[in-house]
């Protein structure tokens, strides 16, 4: 086993009607002026908003609202945030919604602490968080993990940039999850979570530590269970969302693929992550539609590095029998593009609906990708300009 740190701090109440806690929960951690940040309207249409907006004054809390926030969170939607809860004079943050609202959240937390810091260039990693504010979550979306981990994606409209952050000053203080407020979601947002969550637990399954055959047996064990419970679930809540024992296992499945656990030991490679992210900077694709899209092509460039890690993928997870390793490699890799066919998930450039792109485009993805040529990216099979040109252009049909 390698050596990790784990840290996992966020208090999780999960259950129906655990909403009702937030006030208290609130004031647990600290909180008295609270900004509630949310995104475009289901919250709203639901009731649940101004459901617990009535607790917070029930209890004695002073909120201000700031709703809006988009797929792809805008750095620009953080910004206004950041100045509304200064003026307001917040010491709490509160998300009611998805990792959209969870993420903007955490932007604007870090920038109402550090009201001289421009939050962009944290992104970028030219400052550091050194503080931050303490955010809640009401959880109503399956899919980002945003809710227990330590990562948090903004992107720049002006430059077309999204760019992750990791830090511990992103891990909420609490996480109210009620899988029943995942209920009314489209179904295209649900299989888009469900995406998410599978690809949050590959992008750590491979890893260059199994490449030198260093595998930590309980992190395998702990992600390969994840994968067959959110393979098996999926198609049920998407057949019929109101299925709470379905929709309980993605929310919980969700967490736990993005809190650290399903990486211990092991160094995270998150090619496919970055690879979507520039999809969803240029065109504003939805996230998990974008991870979907390249998944396929970035394994099949990618194979020849470990086929033993994909057999052994394909068979604990997939059921897959093959005795060779490369043919039971392979099984696994159709059997995930199948599996994000059968849940409506696009896997090229036509069905993601962006149409097919000249190698210009492809060159300035690829460009914007490694930074300017600043870095590679990933660590199973590190990725160069050219490397992730090839997967772009596979995926470009």
């Amino acid at each position: 086993m390698q050596t990790f740190t784990q840290f996992t701090p966020t208090e999780i109440v999960f259950g129906p009607a655990v909403e009702d806690q937030a006030a208290d929960l609130i004031k647990k951690h600290g909180g008295s002026k609270v900004m509630i940040v949310y995104g475009k309207g289901s919250v709203e249409k639901s009731g649940l908003l101004d459901k617990i907006a009535a607790r917070l004054s029930e209890s004695g809390i002073s909120h201000v609202k700031h709703g809006g926030a988009t797929p792809n969170p805008h750095l620009s939607f953080a910004r206004e945030g950041i100045k509304a809860a200064i003026d307001f004079g917040a010491d709490f943050i509160l998300a009611i919604g998805g990792g959209s609202a969870i993420d903007a959240a955490k932007a604007i937390a870090h920038g109402v602490a550090n009201p001289e810091a421009d939050i962009w260039k944290l992104w970028l990693r030219e400052e550091i968080v050194t503080k931050s504010l303490p955010v809640g979550v009401v959880l109503t979306i399956s899919a980002a993990g945003s809710e227990t981990s330590n990562s948090a994606v903004i992107t720049n409209t002006e430059t077309g940039q999204k760019r992750g952050l990791n830090t511990d000053f992103n891990r909420p203080r609490f996480a109210i999850m009620n899988p029943e407020l995942t209920y009314t979601l489209p179904k295209y947002q649900i299989a888009c979570g469900i995406a998410d969550i599978i690809m949050h637990t590959l992008d750590r399954y491979f890893s260059p530590e199994a490449n030198e055959g260093k595998v930590n047996e309980m992190t395998d064990e702990i992600a390969e269970a994840l994968l067959r419970v959110i393979i098996r679930n999926g198609p049920i809540a998407l057949e019929n969302p109101e299925d709470y024992q379905a929709q309980s296992e993605i929310m919980w499945a969700g967490s736990l693929s993005h809190n650290g656990i399903t990486g211990l030991g092991r160094t995270h490679d998150f090619s496919v992550h970055q690879l979507g992210h520039e999809l969803g900077g240029r065109f504003d694709v939805a996230h998990g539609a974008s991870l979907t899209t390249m998944w396929g092509s970035w394994a099949s460039h990618c194979l020849h590095i470990n086929p033993a890690r994909f057999a052994q993928y394909a068979r604990n997870v997939w059921g897959v029998t093959t005795e060779n390793n490369d043919v039971a490699a392979n099984e696994g890799i159709q059997k995930t593009i199948a599996y994000f066919k059968t849940i409506g998930m696009p896997t090229n450039f036509t069905e993601l609906g962006i149409g097919v792109q000249s190698d210009e485009v492809l060159e300035e993805l690829a460009f914007s990708c490694v930074h300017e040529g600043k870095r590679l990216v990933g660590s199973f099979n590190p990725l160069d300009k050219e490397g992730i040109f090839e997967i772009y252009k596979a995926s470009n049909r």
